[in-house]
């Protein structure tokens, strides 16, 4: 399981033909593999931040933390976030 995973990624990450030969860099999936690399570290940062408030009593800044890390998360883990978003936005201004 683990090997098949690795295989996986090395294949996916494989260099693309030379420059010249009329293709670009293959970017599919990048997204998703880079989510599915920094989540657990995400994860591992934010339970080690938020246990140093709780045992310090910082409940304020705990709670600040907290909200911060669920924006974050929401930012970079909901697919297509940021793209409905900018699109919500530039509605608004009235920009199409």
């Amino acid at each position: 399981m683990i090997l098949q995973t690795i295989v996986e990624t090395v294949t996916a990450l494989a260099p693309s033909p030379a420059p010249g030969s009329g293709t670009g860099l293959n970017t599919e999936g990048l997204a998703e593999f880079l989510r599915r690399f920094f989540a657990p570290l995400f994860l591992v940062i934010v339970s080690v931040v938020a246990l140093f408030f709780l045992f310090t009593r910082e409940i304020t800044r705990f709670v600040q933390f907290i909200i911060l890390a669920i924006a974050i998360g929401v930012i970079f883990y909901v697919p297509n976030i940021i793209e409905v978003t900018a699109k919500a936005i530039a509605g608004a201004l009235g920009i199409q």
